[in-house]
C-alpha cells in the first residue's frame, strides 16, 4: 500500500507543554513508550511503517490520554531517506519545538537487500534514518533546549548488545554491502548507533540536548520477523520480556533526572553499562559523523 499524505492529518500541539516525538510507534516498544506517555500526560508524535497496525495504535494511543496527553501518528518506511524527510517535514507541521526524540524504529531481514535508493536496507532503517531525522530536529531540539531547564532535552537511540559482535565498522563498505550475512549488517548498525549517539552528546552538549543509547532486551514482539531463521531460533529460546517492560527504561531515560545527566551514555533495565570498545572510539563516532552526511548528500538529503 503507498502512503497518502490524506491519512493521517497533523495537528497543532500545545508548544507550552513539552513535545516527543517515537519511532517504531506502531508495535512493540515503541507503541508501549507512547501508551506510557500519554497516559503521563505528555504530547506525543509517534511513527509507524504498517498501514494497519499504524491506524491501530492511533486508536488506542489516543484512548489511553489523561491530563492532556495527546498523539499523532504518522506513517513512513524510515528504510528510505525521502519518507524520512518527508517525516520530519510533517513533524515541523505539528510543532515548532521537541523535547525528547526516542530512536527506536529499526529491524533485521533475512538476506542483503538494497532499498530504491541504492543504500543496505539494515543500515539505512537503523542508522541512517535516525541519523537523518535528528539531524532535521535538530532546530526544533535546540528550541526546546533554549525554553527549558537543563537537561530536559533528550534524544534517545535504541541500540542492542549486538553492538558487542561488530570489532568495529568497514570504513570501505560502511553499509555492509558487500556483506552476505545480514545479521552482520544489523550488529555494525547497532554499533553505529552508539557512536552517534556518542557524537550527538558532544556536539550538541553545550546547546542543551543531552543524548543516550539503550538496550531493550529481548523482547516479545514482532521486531525479528524479517530475520534470518537462526536468529528467529536464538531469540525464541532466550527469555523475553514484554514490551512495556522495555519501554519503563525508555521512558525512564526521557524522564528521570538521572537522564538528563551527562550524556553520551549507554543503559540497560535502567542501569548505566559500559559499552563495547569499539563504541567508545571517539575518533570512529567523528568519524562516522562526516561518513553519513557525505552518504546523504550523495542520495540528495
Amino acid at each position: 500500500m503507498t502512503y497518502d499524505p490524506k491519512e493521517f492529518q497533523p495537528k497543532r500541539f500545545d508548544e507550552s507543554r513539552p513535545v516527543a516525538v517515537v519511532t517504531g510507534a506502531s508495535s512493540g516498544i515503541g507503541r508501549a513508550t507512547a501508551l506510557r506517555m500519554v497516559a503521563d500526560g505528555r504530547q506525543v508524535i509517534g511513527v509507524g511503517r504498517d498501514p494497519g497496525r499504524t491506524v491501530d495504535a492511533a486508536a488506542e494511543i489516543a484512548a489511553a490520554a489523561r491530563g492532556g496527553g495527546a498523539c499523532v501518528m504518522l506513517r513512513a518506511d524510515l528504510s528510505l531517506m525521502a519518507q524520512v524527510a518527508r517525516t520530519a517535514d510533517e513533524i515541523r507541521s505539528c510543532t515548532s519545538r521537541v523535547d525528547v526524540l526516542i530512536n527506536n524504529a529499526g529491524g533485521v531481514r533475512d538476506r542483503r537487500t538494497v532499498t530504491a535508493e541504492g543504500t543496505e536496507a539494515t543500515f539505512a532503517a537503523n542508522h541512517l534514518a535516525p541519523f537523518l531525522l535528528t539531524r532535521e530536529l535538530l532546530p526544533l531540539l535546540r528550541t526546546g533546549a533554549a525554553t527549558s531547564p537543563p537537561g530536559m532535552v533528550r534524544v534517545i537511540a535504541v541500540s542492542s548488545s549486538a553492538h558487542r559482535q561488530a570489532g568495529g565498522l568497514d570504513w570501505d563498505d560502511l553499509q555492509s554491502l558487500a556483506v552476505a550475512h545480514s545479521v552482520v549488517a544489523y550488529c555494525r548498525a547497532k554499533l553505529a548507533n552508539l557512536l552517534f549517539t556518542r557524537e550527538l552528546a558532544r556536539r550538541e552538549g553545550p546547546s542543551g540536548i543531552v543524548a543516550h543509547a539503550m538496550h531493550p532486551g529481548v523482547v516479545a514482539s514482532n521486531f525479528a520477523s524479517y530475520a534470518p531463521a537462526a536468529m528467529r531460533a536464538h531469540l525464541d529460546a532466550s527469555d523475553a520480556v514484554l514490551p512495556d517492560v522495555a519501554a519503563r527504561t525508555l521512558v525512564w531515560l526521557a524522564t528521570s533526572a538521572e537522564g538528563g545527566r551527562e550524556g553520551g551514555r549507554y543503559f540497560h533495565e535502567r542501569a548505566e553499562e559500559a559499552p563495547s570498545e569499539a563504541a567508545r572510539d571517539g575518533d570512529a563516532a567523528t568519524r562516522l559523523w562526516v561518513e553519513s552526511e557525505t552518504l546523504l548528500r550523495k542520495l540528495g538529503f
